[in-house]
């Protein structure tokens, strides 16, 4: 476990060959298995491998994206913010909880660590919380059954990395842990 943790990375760059399904369930299993405040396992794990859905989500991203950094809009004009993944596991959380925001985290964090276990990659984008707020992105949960006050809490996308050599880690910095003796 500790080396997973040591050698996962964010991937930004993937094969067009699709997740199979019985690797998405594993993936999507480990959230399930993620700490959540008392137990209560406020967040919705969605595995969305439909292309035009992916392609939908991709495109709001981008323009929430494009709105935040508009100096983007003329450097990429056809930018996609999920990498050409052909899959995502949207984490959503529900706002009733009083831990939501943490419990979705953690899922996002067992997602990305089971994905790296079965040599698929990851990467955690985010928007998702201004993607389902919106009207187009409450519709869609409507259309997928999901009902209730869930915020979104990020994208993980996922697929077959199209570089096998991960970059190594960065140093860690000096003072990341402080020991109180």
């Amino acid at each position: 476990m500790l080396n997973l943790i040591k050698t996962r990375r964010s991937v930004r760059k993937y094969l067009d060959k699709p997740v199979p399904e019985d690797l998405l369930a594993q993936v999507c299993e480990a959230g399930t298995y993620a700490a959540t405040g008392h137990g209560l396992q406020s967040p919705r794990i969605v595995a969305i491998t439909r292309p035009d859905l992916v392609k939908r989500l991709s495109r709001m991203n981008a323009e929430i994206l494009m709105e935040q950094h508009p100096q983007l809009r003329e450097k990429n004009p056809g930018l996609d913010p999920f990498y050409g993944a052909p899959a995502v596991i949207l984490v959503l959380a529900d706002r009733a909880c009083r831990t939501y925001l943490y419990d979705g985290s953690l899922v996002m964090g067992n997602l990305m660590l089971a994905a790296h276990a079965l040599g698929l990659g990851t990467c955690w984008i985010h928007r998702a919380k201004e993607e389902f707020n919106s009207e187009e992105g409450r519709a869609i949960l409507r259309d997928l059954g999901i009902e209730g006050d869930y915020e979104g809490i990020g994208h993980c996308i996922i697929g077959y990395p199209a570089d096998t050599q991960l970059p190594a880690p960065r140093p860690r910095k000096d003072d990341y842990v402080v020991w109180v003796k």
